[in-house]
């Protein structure tokens, strides 16, 4: 019994250390990063606004 309730209390243990060593690694994007990110989330937001549209277009006469 006491072997299971190690084994259970073990595993939050586990992600709270492996989630403290992933935030440790992480680092703030600079001004220039951050641009960019943003531009190509805006260029593929529009890509797959404009095949949406497209699609639509196509399957309203049908």
């Amino acid at each position: 019994m006491s072997e299971k309730l190690t084994e259970f209390m073990d595993v939050p243990q586990q992600f709270i250390r492996d989630g403290n060593q992933f935030l440790a690694r992480c680092t703030k994007p600079s001004q220039k990063e951050f641009i960019q990110i943003c531009r190509a989330v805006a260029i593929g937001f529009a890509v797959m606004g404009f095949i949406g549209y497209f699609v639509k277009l196509i399957h309203i006469p049908m």
